[in-house]
């Protein structure tokens, strides 16, 4: 039964050491980037819609959702969110 417990516990050390390196591996830096802060009844699609070119706002908002390492498009009034740089009249 030890040896299950000490197998167990290493699998699971492994998998959150790899989960982490390729966290670190991923994050882009936001140093200098535009932010706006969430206010009550926005949506990212709006946040998308109001500073993107006029295009499709889903690229926008699957790039906040990357800079911000949001795992869904959930947003809470009051967090600051980083913007894409390239976003016109920022």
């Amino acid at each position: 039964m030890l040896i299950v417990l000490i197998a167990a516990l290493s699998l699971a050390v492994l998998w959150l050491g790899t989960r982490a390196a390729v966290t670190a591996s991923t994050v882009r830096s936001v140093e200098g980037l535009p932010t706006v802060t969430v206010q009550e009844g926005d949506t990212l699609w709006g946040i998308a819609m109001s500073t993107g070119d006029g295009g499709d706002p889903a690229a926008v908002v699957r790039e906040i959702m990357d800079l911000n390492g949001l795992p869904d498009p959930l947003i809470r009034p009051g967090t600051t969110l980083y913007l894409p740089r390239d976003v016109p009249g920022q």
